[in-house]
């Protein structure tokens, strides 16, 4: 599903008009979905705000609503910037169809049950410039109980206060936790600059509302890609899986072995096998599940004729990598993803032209600027195109909106997260889990664009379902929701 400006998003909704849609039941459908989205972020039912405008955004919101509280028994209110019957019609009618009575005051937070989420509807996407009261008030409003009562913000469409084509954030926009885009992405919300205000973005499919336009950028959504989602054969065996080679760890980070491994294991690989120096063999055996084969090395190199359908070079070996690494990131075709110090590697040597299609680097911005300096300050998106025009493999570059880019594709970025990820750790699980993929035969740019997504994924599980906190995340933790998420995907439940 490509990304779409305000003009084409206008054009969409009057073509499914003209084809027989209806305007009030593509207002049903997308509050109807959009309950089942917000239920599935938010799995344990607690109390919802809705702040409406006067739009037919606020109609989709108190259809939602009333379905939250038939079908998963959450706790609904409103809060309105105007008196319902200044509403657009449509609007009106919804609204006195949830037949409740709008707040007057802010929600009582200490009494109201958990989570308490405030749901963003004051302006659609036809919202221009800063917000003015009555809205800013309510923005206001539910910035402060986001800040200080613990309340989660959820954004229809796009967060109120921020331009959805250019992404710009208007002075006193509202600050999401998560945006669910009704129909297809937004081209603005994509942008680096929009990140913190949109917080994790969803989408809430209609099907009239979809732009296939291949050309375009897109959000990665298990409702618009349809890769990584088939059932393994009943008849299904280990060779078939894949093999997983991975070179990593050094006696200060024997742990990023270890983890880079278990991504691996847990990504589907029928067979990890984890080399790491000799020195920390009997350190790493002890974090490993039993199921993944540990040899130790001598020299890189011990590990150059090992058959593999993958491999993971980096995790861990320390900032002092030896050059005995560079035959092992040159001198083999079977894909690679290049991580942490075996990036260090390549910047060093200059190697980045001598790579070739099947190596996929994973840099976060720091390793980033020292593969590309020149390219620091273009922007995020910018100077991943610019990248790989250089670079003929795969780029995962790592963030709150991880850029996945080749030279012949648009760019993609990643949907799921959680600023609970900034722990350490998080890119040597990453790492083990696209090896896996690209064991299993995915393409690189689906190996890294999954990858990402489901360790994404596996973070909002354990924050929003499963008792962690954003201060509690550690790394080890992720595979546990590992398999969840990637039912997820599958059954496009997120």
């Amino acid at each position: 599903m490509a990304a779409v400006t305000v003009q084409s998003m206008r054009a969409l909704e009057a073509f499914a008009i003209q084809s027989g849609w209806k305007e009030e039941t593509l207002m049903d459908v997308a509050g109807e979905r959009l309950a089942h989205a917000i239920a599935g972020f938010f799995p344990k039912p607690g109390c919802i705000v809705a702040y409406l405008g006067k739009g037919h955004n606020a109609g989709d919101a108190c259809v939602a609503l009333r379905h939250l509280r038939e079908s998963y028994h959450w706790n609904v209110a409103v809060r309105t910037s105007l008196p319902p019957s200044e509403c657009t019609a449509l609007t009106l009618k919804k609204f006195d169809r949830l037949d409740i009575a709008a707040l007057d005051e802010p929600p009582a937070w200490r009494d109201s049950a958990r989570p308490l989420v405030l749901l963003d509807a004051l302006l659609g996407i036809g919202g221009v410039g800063a917000l003015r009261d009555p809205l800013l008030q309510l923005a206001r409003e539910m910035a402060w109980l986001r800040q200080h009562a613990g309340a989660r913000v959820a954004a229809l469409d796009l967060p109120s206060g921020v331009d959805a084509d250019s992404g710009r954030v208007h002075a006193g926009a509202v600050e999401a936790d998560v945006t669910f885009q009704i129909g297809a992405e937004k081209v603005g919300l994509l942008r680096a600059h929009a990140a913190n205000s949109c917080g994790a973005l969803a989408i809430v499919p209609i099907e009239a509302l979809a732009d296939t336009n291949a050309e375009a950028e897109c959000l990665i959504a298990p409702q618009s890609m349809d890769f990584g989602k088939s059932r393994r054969p009943f008849d299904f065996h280990k060779g078939q899986a894949g093999r997983v080679s991975i070179i990593a760890g050094s006696d200060a980070y024997p742990g990023a072995a270890a983890l880079a491994a278990i991504g691996a294991i847990r990504a589907g690989a029928g067979l990890v096998t984890l080399h790491v120096p000799e020195s920390i063999v009997d350190r790493v055996t002890l974090y490993c599940p039993s199921e993944i084969i540990i040899r130790g090395f001598a020299s890189p190199q011990d590990t150059l004729d090992f058959k593999c359908d993958a491999r993971v070079i980096g995790c861990g070996l320390g900032e002092n990598a030896a050059d005995d690494f560079l035959p092992l990131i040159l001198n083999h075709t079977v894909p690679t993803v290049l991580d942490a110090d075996a990036l260090n590697l390549v910047a060093k040597y200059h190697l980045l032209t001598q790579l070739g299609k099947n190596h996929l680097l994973t840099p976060h911005p720091g390793e980033f600027s020292k593969l590309a300096p020149d390219l620091v300050g273009l922007g995020r998106e910018s100077s991943a195109r610019e990248f790989c025009r250089r670079f003929p493999g795969t780029l995962l570059l790592k963030g709150c909106r991880s850029i996945i880019a080749t030279a012949t594709a648009p760019l993609w970025f990643n949907a799921t997260g959680s600023p609970g990820m900034a722990t350490a750790g998080q890119g040597d699980l990453l790492a083990g889990v696209i090896g896996a993929l690209l064991a299993r035969g995915a393409r690189p740019m689906q190996a890294a664009a999954l990858a990402a997504w489901i360790c994404g994924r596996a973070a909002e599980r354990l924050i929003y379902a499963n008792g962690e906190s954003e201060e509690s995340l550690v790394s080890g933790s992720m595979p546990t929701q590992m398999g969840a998420a990637f039912e997820d995907w599958r059954c496009s439940l997120r």
